[in-house]
This record gives C-alpha cells, structure tokens and sequence, in this order.
C-alpha cells in the first residue's frame, strides 16, 4: 500500500504566461490558488455574497442580465455600465483575501471588484470593454476565477485583420489585462453547451471616483 506523500498538501506552483494583443498584453497566473483554496473560496462566495440579478432595458423592453453579479469597493464608489448603476455592497473577508493574493501577484492596486456568478454554461457576458470613465483613461483589470473552467474571447475594436485570442480561464487562476487592452479590445464569455459547472468571476480595478462626485 502506498503512503501518502509529504507534499500531497503543498500549494501548487503558479506557472506565468504573457500574451501580445497588438500592443496590448495579457498576464495569465495559473494556479495562483491552490486547488484547496480556489474550492473553498468558491463555496463560501457561492454560499455568502449578496447576488443580484439586474435586467437591462433594450429598444424599450427589459432582458434579465444572463448572470448574477455583486460590486464591492470602498466606501462611495458606485458603478455604472449598460444603464445599470451598482451601489457598493461591504468588502466580504474572502473576497479581501483573494484581493491581498492578487496584490501580492501583480505591482497594481484595486479598490473594487465586480463579482460575476454564471451558474451554467448559459450564462454568459457579451462583447464590451471594461472602459467606463469611472475606470479612467487606461485601466487595468484583473480578473480571478473560481469554479468550472470557461473560455474568454478578445476581439479588437478596430482593426478587424488581428485575429481572436481565446484563453481558458482555470479555477484559482488570475488573468490580467494590461494598458491598453480596454481600449483597443473586446472581450466576451460565450454560451456553452452540455453540463457546465458554476463559475465566479472577481474582476478587480482601480475606481476613480464615485457618483457624487461626477
């Protein structure tokens, strides 16, 4: 009979990759969270965070928002995008710990994170650009994932020659899009078909101001 290894419990090993999008970069951590951790994270977020479901209002109907989200920053920073306004809920502690890691991993600062739960392979995000002017003129955002593994998709604005990028995001792994990248790239979590498991998406940056102070 086998025994257990001494190292069974050890973290695992973060392995970096950098990707160039046409003068913009990419940074992808995995496993930045051992597995242990990004599950445990996982279900206590699942378990304790304030979701909502928000709908938008198209061509004068309302379309329910294919996900549930929560936003959290300090003090008096809500967030608009889309026609929504988000009102800042408390820090949860998981999620300051998760922001203390990703500091750790990343010479950048973050006051706010915009939590996204897709409960299956039918939600999903459509094109955007995290480029609100809450955001400021260059922002980078920092996304950690927890939970099944989904696809995220790039796409440039402008020069439709550049090719996609699509990367698998891993649970306990860190993707950071660089300067540049919110404003000459699109980016999207797309539909999946067949069983997929639950994700959540922390997508962390630096807010500028909040809306009293437009």
């Amino acid at each position: 009979m086998n025994q257990p290894s001494l190292f069974d419990n050890e973290p695992d090993t973060p392995t970096y990759e950098t990707f160039a999008l046409g003068g913009s970069e990419i940074h992808y951590v995995a496993n930045a969270f051992t597995r242990q951790e990004a599950d445990r994270l996982f279900q206590n977020l699942l378990n304790h965070i304030p979701w909502q479901a928000a709908s938008l209002s198209i061509a004068g109907n309302q379309h329910s928002l294919p996900r549930l989200q929560c936003w959290m920053s300090d003090e008096g920073r809500t967030y608009s995008y889309s026609g929504l306004t988000l009102t800042p809920q408390p820090w949860y502690p998981d999620v300051l710990s998760i922001k203390a890691r990703l500091m750790q991993l990343c010479d950048h600062s973050f006051n706010s994170v915009l939590l996204n739960l897709y409960r299956d392979g039918s939600d999903s995000v459509s094109w955007h650009a995290d480029d609100e002017i809450e955001l400021g003129t260059n922002p980078i955002v920092a996304a950690v994932s927890l939970g099944a593994e989904r696809i995220l998709e790039f796409k440039p604005k402008l020069n439709f020659k550049d090719p996609k990028k699509r990367i698998v995001l891993g649970n306990g792994s860190i993707l950071i899009m660089g300067k540049n990248l919110q404003n000459n790239w699109l980016h999207q979590l797309p539909k999946l078909s067949g069983h997929i498991g639950p994700r959540i998406s922390l997508t962390f940056r630096e807010h500028l101001f909040g809306e009293a102070e437009k």
